[in-house]
């Protein structure tokens, strides 16, 4: 694929719906280069806040992270003391930090599609970036997966790739089917069935995991969300059963692609997904792929801070 795509230049990144092959490879372009020691001049001192509603550590951190390679100065939010605890809106604690001087945020939060307001809104102006929502999008999980997948293979057209493990409740998931058709990897689905729902067979068809293994060039596990399921699912949940029936077993492993990888967007339940012992295998890239998630973030940034004028180009 070409790797020589402008930088782009985009006012919000809120979905991977919105980006097209060629975005894509733009901003994995601009984030290696970052890997490689690509810096950046701002053209004044500019503000980062880092709105969290839902507990995280590797996409608050690597945000966090990003803004502060790039030069930013981070301005601390803690949603625990904020006055949406008292009823505010999300719009209206925007319009505050943006009346204070903050030019982008990173925004995580339980509603599904709650950037759309926000967004539409004429007069917030500042950069949002969706750090997840809901069940439904994290486009900067998706292009740091899309960046560990092309620094691997270097090519997406014909690559196979499975899904493995709580699609239901996974923003990661439908983020990457569709970026990853876009790109023209075959999708497969793999898990309990009962997760795999319409919107997945839309973008490939689910096999039982002991005919993904030996197939497959990218086995991408995802953790099992017990935060959001059902009192009943949670309460007949064998960590054990599930690991035998679904999970990447040591044996399975063996059964492995030589060149084939295995990725999760972590946090990992080990001996669950993914046995202990593979979690930092050889063939395992889910740290790489913590890596890649700060150059990822960073040119995601880069991205809205040139839309603003705010880099020197």
């Amino acid at each position: 694929m070409d790797m020589t795509t402008q930088l782009l230049s985009l006012e919000n990144v809120v979905s991977m719906e919105d980006l097209s092959v060629a975005d894509v490879m733009s901003l994995i372009r601009e984030a290696n280069d970052f890997k490689n020691g690509k810096q950046v001049d701002l053209v004044r001192p500019t503000y980062a806040a880092n709105l969290f509603f839902e507990n995280s550590t590797r996409t608050h951190t690597s945000f966090e992270m990003a803004e502060r390679k790039l030069g930013m100065t981070v301005v601390n939010f803690d949603p625990a003391a904020s006055s949406v605890k008292k009823g505010e809106t999300l719009g209206d604690t925007l319009k505050t930090l943006q009346a204070i001087g903050v030019d982008m945020v990173a925004i995580r939060d339980r509603k599904n599609e709650y950037y759309k307001d926000l967004v539409e809104d004429p007069n917030i102006h500042m950069a949002i970036a969706n750090a997840g929502d809901g069940s439904g999008q994290h486009p900067s999980q998706s292009l740091l997966d899309m960046m560990t997948i092309y620094q691997e293979f270097g090519n997406f057209k014909g690559l196979k790739v499975a899904i493995v493990g709580d699609l239901s409740h996974s923003r990661v998931a439908r983020s990457n089917m569709e970026v990853l058709t876009k790109l023209g990897a075959k999708v497969y689905f793999g898990g309990p069935k009962k997760w795999f729902t319409d919107d997945f067979a839309e973008y490939g068809e689910w096999r039982e995991i002991d005919e993904l293994v030996p197939e497959m060039d990218v086995m991408m596990f995802l953790r099992v969300q017990h935060e959001r399921l059902a009192a009943d699912e949670n309460g007949s949940f064998s960590d054990v059963k599930y690991h035998q029936q679904y999970g990447l077993t040591k044996d399975r492993e063996r059964q492995m692609k030589d060149d084939a990888i295995i990725m999760h967007p972590a946090p990992v339940n080990r001996d669950v997904e993914i046995a202990d012992e593979l979690v930092e295998c050889d063939r395992s890239r889910i740290f790489e792929q913590m890596k890649n998630g700060v150059f990822v973030r960073m040119a995601i940034i880069a991205s809205m801070l040139r839309f603003k004028n705010l880099i020197e180009e």
